[in-house]
């Protein structure tokens, strides 16, 4: 795997995705370093989600490239993807009800390339709520609990990207306000996240980088400093 650090981790070029006769995805491009922390933004059912099930081999793109780390990964396969460094937490979480969170975790580890910064001792300490609950079955923790566990799951991997898709949805403000801590220092310790949410406060507090997409298309790209002095953007394409 490529270690320049010049080359994108994720470099999406003209993504045309559908679902069925569906056309969702009318060319997105879609680039992301090394370390940055991008949020995708945009209203529900505008191709957030499309974008990062095509990234991620899920659904694969009709035309358009899907570079990870300066190769060619377009359709390729959700494992083959995960094993080049990203990890996805999933709207939904996607843990395993039926195993605990011990083994929803264990099962998840890998060393990145000999990177083993995120160990399940780490895992535990950073989300000390689902340390109390090594042994009960995913099926039995709280929304709040799986989220953590989902997040958890995906650093054992080590990745060198992160995408959360729906960060903080449904959860209460305590847990959002946890989650949000976590993801910053996730952010610190060099990984790059790309995430999802409707939380247009904390994300422009965390990214360096804004994408807003609508009815499938790349509308606006900046810095978050700009689209927070900008707040007619975000009425303009989020309603907010």
């Amino acid at each position: 795997m490529s270690t320049n650090t010049d080359t994108p981790i994720v470099e999406a070029t003209g993504l045309n995705t559908f679902y069925g006769a569906s056309h969702i995805l009318h060319g997105v491009d879609l680039t992301i370093r090394r370390g940055e922390t991008i949020s995708l933004m945009g209203r529900n059912g505008m191709g957030k989600t499309t974008t990062i099930r095509s990234i991620f081999g899920l659904t694969a793109p009709k035309s358009g490239t899907v570079k990870i780390n300066g190769k060619d990964f377009t359709g390729a396969e959700a494992q083959k993807v995960s094993r080049q460094g990203l990890a996805l937490v999933p709207e939904g979480r996607g843990i395993f009800p039926n195993l605990s969170v011990r083994e929803n975790l264990i099962m998840a580890a890998r060393d990145n390339n000999g990177r083993k910064e995120w160990t399940f001792e780490r895992v535990l300490k950073t989300f000390p709520r689902i340390a109390e609950r090594l042994d009960n079955m995913g099926d039995q923790l709280s929304g709040g609990e799986q989220q953590m566990l989902s997040i958890g799951r995906a650093l054992m991997t080590n990745p060198d990207l992160l995408i959360l898709d729906e960060a903080t949805e449904g959860l209460a403000p305590l847990i959002r306000k946890e989650i949000w801590s976590v993801v910053t220092m996730i952010k610190e310790s060099g990984i790059a996240t790309l995430i999802v949410d409707k939380d247009i406060k904390s994300l422009l507090g965390i990214c360096d980088r804004c994408v807003i997409i609508n009815k499938g298309k790349v509308v606006y790209e900046n810095t978050a400093a700009h689209l927070d002095a900008n707040p007619d953007i975000h009425q303009q394409y989020m309603g907010v």
